[in-house]
């Protein structure tokens, strides 16, 4: 069944001087449950407008999003507020952890908007996510004593703490090292595995898109697939380094 399905979706930005610039362009996509699928492409290639737009942040200017095989053109503010909520966990490459406040605290604070359940045992279940991502020793360490890709495992618990059907994940590994990010990588596939949950990975490094099941490259806001060629030398390139 496919959760996520684009037809012929664009998105055109209005300009201060009247121009149109186009972002994306007759954008297809299908996108089954529990599929990992990565989309690669330049700095301001469109992939963080796409993205967004997945995410329901955005709301296309041509085509059709269906989630769930619903449309999502015409809700509400609050409804799409609320099915964002419902559906989708974000990731970031900046991790934007809250300063001052605990490792737990940072993962529990989405469950704020949770279900009553989840409200009253915030920190019980923040700090089972955090055990999960390999952080079980570091449940009250502060962000600033964390190292990047610590700081990467939090923001990677926050995301799942209210087990989304969908995760986001926009350059996971971009503010980390290759080994580090690797590592990332490995606890956010094998989360998303045991949670049959659904991922999109936006990323311009063609070793991270290797990992997925299916790949696409967005070029001037026009998706197409990802030559296999052009991952094997990406990954042959990372292993010989």
């Amino acid at each position: 069944m496919s959760v996520i399905s684009l037809d012929g979706v664009g998105r055109d930005v209005v300009l201060p001087d009247g121009g149109v610039l186009r972002i994306l362009t007759g954008v297809d996509l299908v996108v089954e449950a529990g599929e990992h699928i990565a989309v690669v492409g330049r700095s301001g290639s469109g992939k963080s407008t796409l993205l967004n737009l997945v995410g329901l942040l955005d709301r296309p200017t041509a085509g059709e999003y269906l989630l769930d095989d619903r449309p999502t053109t015409g809700m509400s503010g609050r409804r799409t507020a609320k099915l964002r909520g419902a559906t989708f966990g974000f990731v970031f490459q900046q991790f934007n952890l809250l300063p001052g406040r605990s490792a737990t605290d940072n993962v529990a604070s989405p469950l704020f908007y949770g279900s009553s359940r989840e409200f009253l045992g915030r920190r019980r279940i923040a700090r089972a996510m955090l055990t999960r991502v390999g952080l079980g020793e570091r449940l009250d360490t502060m962000p600033e004593k964390l190292s990047g890709g610590e700081q990467q495992r939090v923001a990677l618990a926050r995301s799942l703490v209210r087990r989304p059907r969908v995760l986001l994940a926009d350059e996971p590994t971009g503010a980390l090292d290759v080994d580090t990010g690797s590592a990332v990588m490995d606890v956010l596939e094998e989360l998303v595995r045991e949670e049959g949950t659904t991922l999109i990975t936006i990323t311009h490094d063609l070793a991270v898109a290797a990992r997925a099941d299916r790949r696409f490259r967005l070029d001037h806001g026009v998706l197409s697939p990802l030559a296999d060629a052009a991952l094997q030398g990406a990954t042959a390139d990372r292993s010989a380094s």
